[in-house]
């Protein structure tokens, strides 16, 4: 059933009031109803033997933390977690591996308990003393996961789950492997012979995932079930009287379960629902035991011999007649080979990293030439310029404000982000965030936020007005928090500055692993304070495109205009604030009030106070006025080893600029931000007072 639809922007031209064009259109997208949202999401049960991947895809779409229990009376653990699809909500459970329904072990029976009933108890049941298997409800769907490399016994299991009688999807597991072992399988084919939608899946490396679980909220809303799959004619036949005898409306009352299904774990022997009819209906055991017993001599074999070979039969018979078995396939394209980069478990990390390298080469070799060829030559051109009175150092002021403007945006920023856009339009980036998924989830994060981490490398603002799109509620918050801990540009700037030259790589190198390290903490200690879960997300993994320039400039311009709108007027009035507090003489105040910070607590000079506090201006001022407030650009010759490791900790993790501030108190809201800024200036004094106290002992003892 569809809805209204939502309105959505799109290319196209249309002439605005002054005549000129606009690339705009009005399209729709359609509103699938009812909605499953809330109390009314979808109940999806994951189902497989054992290797097919259940649990891989279970974890490729799961919250940040799924909730995990034991199916009653058992030791098989399931997990459970409310996933996002589309505008609808399910809950994904995963279940235990099953062999089969027919004779299932003792702890597979709590399994199909739960299939059948969930937290539902029917009269047959209402004698035990466990609770429900699972304390949810039974699944509205079932999700098969098969293993494609082996299908022909998968199959049988799919011909057993099919008389359960609910909705079921096939998600058809590890088809590079079969594509590897050259089994040709007609999805569309197998998909017809069984009634039921069948989604090819890739679940290690995240493909299909995205079509599998769309096609699942789909079959739901069809109200769908797979096509009966009944026995051959000769033991359907035999079966006749046996299921007049079982067809009773209190028996059917008394199990709930599809009369189809009832008949054959019967006819089959199985003992636990052999075992409820002779507690529940002792006056009818008898007759069905007789009639069971005949139905057998009728047969060349034993009935429950006939029915597994006939299973095999059928589950043979379709295999055959949606496969085609030849030679492995040869031959890769580029698209292969690059998703073998991006996605695979391991080597996709290795990818990561080199997209990671490609970033820090924009940052600081590409940026750095910009900045040579903009800001540097503006203020080579302003510093003639030295006024003395109050609306001179105004005036000058605002210019070093505009320039700093310039100078964030101009390097830093536009590159950065174009490159992050460019590969975000080709789906590179969205490869980089299936496999870094399991990596963010440690800290209370999706892999979705792995592009707003990397743009905090160039500038935190960006950063985080594009986590705040890609997040929401309790991610959102953890997600601004954690970024304003990512060392942007101009703190690289500064440890490569002061740290490159006077301690050496080894300094260079704690520094930037000790950041990875709080982080790492920092989301802990976070995603703990903040317990409510948010959804998981099931991440669609694109074809790979060339970046279309159009949408590349319109996409980088609306992730940088908040500078103009929020970060303009509090750089240059900050810029205004710092000038006229010099100009007054105010600044030998303010370091002898920051005593307590900068001398007794961190063993610095406490000329360095203004440095310190103003650096949330922009944290290249710091650099600047540090040389300044020293009296020379030798600052090796004024601080020590443990001084400078000990500034460049603080300057790393303390507030990044007052830009960052005001773009999270826009998108966390003022709570929050004041938070961050506690949090950051409380683990700037920690860290950068505990290695200064480390760094002294160790100086101590190699003095002795």
């Amino acid at each position: 059933m569809e809805g209204r639809g939502f309105p959505l922007r799109q290319g196209g031209a249309v002439r605005n009031n002054s005549g000129m064009e606009q690339l705009m259109t009005q399209s729709t997208v359609p509103l699938r109803t009812p909605l499953f949202r809330g109390a009314r999401r979808l109940r999806i049960a994951l189902v497989g033997m054992p290797n097919a991947g259940k649990s891989t895809l279970f974890n490729a779409v799961s919250s940040t933390a799924p909730h995990t229990g034991k199916l009653a009376g058992t030791q098989r653990a399931y997990g459970e977690c409310t996933v996002q699809i589309g505008l609808d909500e399910a809950s994904v459970i995963d279940l235990p591996s099953i062999h089969t329904l027919h004779h299932p072990a003792p702890e597979d029976v709590a399994a199909l308990k739960y299939l059948l009933w969930g937290d539902e108890r029917p009269p047959v049941s209402a004698h035990e003393a466990d609770a429900p298997p699972a304390p949810f409800a039974p699944p509205d769907l079932i999700v098969q996961v098969v293993d494609a490399t082996a299908l022909a016994s998968h199959l049988e299991l799919t011909l057993e789950l099919s008389q359960l009688g609910r909705p079921m999807v096939i998600a058809l597991n590890m088809m590079d492997e079969a594509w590897d072992k050259g089994l040709h399988i007609n999805v569309k084919a197998l998909s017809k012979l069984l009634g039921m939608p069948v989604v090819p899946t890739v679940a290690l490396m995240g493909q299909g995932i995205s079509e599998l679980f769309t096609t699942a909220v789909a079959a739901v809303r069809a109200g769908a079930c797979p096509l009966p799959q009944p026995a051959s004619k000769h033991i359907c036949d035999s079966l006749q009287p046996l299921s007049r005898a079982l067809n009773l409306p209190e028996i059917h009352s008394a199990f709930c379960v599809p009369h189809a299904l009832l008949l054959m774990q019967f006819a089959a022997g199985d003992e636990y629902f052999e075992d409820e009819l002779r507690q529940h209906f002792p006056h009818l055991l008898p007759e069905l035991v007789r009639l069971r017993d005949a139905a057998g001599q009728t047969l060349p074999r034993t009935l429950e011999e006939e029915l597994h070979a006939d299973h095999h039969h059928r589950a043979a018979t379709l295999f055959e007649a949606a496969t085609r078995i030849g030679a492995p396939h040869e031959g890769r394209g580029w698209r292969y080979w690059l998703d073998e980069l991006f996605l695979h478990p391991q080597w996709g990390l290795i990818g990561s990293l080199a997209v990671f390298a490609a970033v820090l080469f924009v940052v600081f070799e590409v940026s750095g030439w910009l900045d040579q060829m903009t800001t540097a030559r503006l203020i080579d051109a302003l510093a003639p310029w030295q006024p003395q009175s109050t609306a001179g150092v105004v005036g000058r002021a605002v210019a070093d404000g505009l320039i700093g403007l310039t100078g964030i945006v101009v390097p830093y920023m536009i590159p950065l982000v174009m490159l992050l856009v460019a590969l975000e339009e080709s789906g590179v980036m969205q490869r980089i965030a299936f496999v870094v998924d399991r990596g963010f989830h440690q800290v209370g994060l999706h892999g979705g936020v792995a592009v707003p981490f990397l743009t905090g490398l160039g500038c935190n603002v960006p950063a985080i007005s594009s986590a705040a799109k890609a997040t929401s509620g309790r991610e959102r918050v953890i997600a601004s928090v954690l970024i304003t801990f990512v060392p942007c540009s101009a703190r690289s700037a500064i440890i490569l500055a002061l740290a490159g030259k006077y301690l050496g790589a080894t300094g260079v190198f704690a520094i930037f692993a000790l950041t990875i390290v709080l982080i790492a903490v920092m989301g802990r200690l976070l995603a703990r304070r903040r317990r409510e879960l948010g959804p998981g997300q099931v991440q669609e993994i694109p074809p790979y495109a060339l970046p279309h320039w159009r949408t590349l400039l319109a996409e980088t311009w609306t992730r940088t205009r908040d500078v103009l709108t929020i970060v303009t007027p509090l750089l240059v009035g900050g810029s205004v604030l710092l000038a006229l507090l010099n100009h007054v003489g105010a600044d030998s105040a303010i370091n002898a009030l920051l005593t307590p910070v900068t001398t007794w607590w961190l063993g610095l000079p406490a000329v360095l106070g203004v440095p310190i506090l103003f650096g949330v201006l922009r944290k290249e001022l710091s650099l600047v006025m540090i040389y300044q407030a020293l009296g020379t650009f030798e600052v090796g010759a004024v601080l020590d080893w443990v001084q400078l490791m000990t500034l460049l900790l603080f300057l790393t993790f303390y507030i990044p600029c007052i830009s960052t501030f005001a773009v999270m108190l826009k998108t966390i809201g003022r709570k929050e931000a004041l938070f961050s800024v506690s949090l950051s200036v409380g683990a700037a004094l920690l860290v950068s007072g505990a290695v200064r106290v480390l760094l002294e002992g160790v100086r101590w003892a190699m003095a002795q």
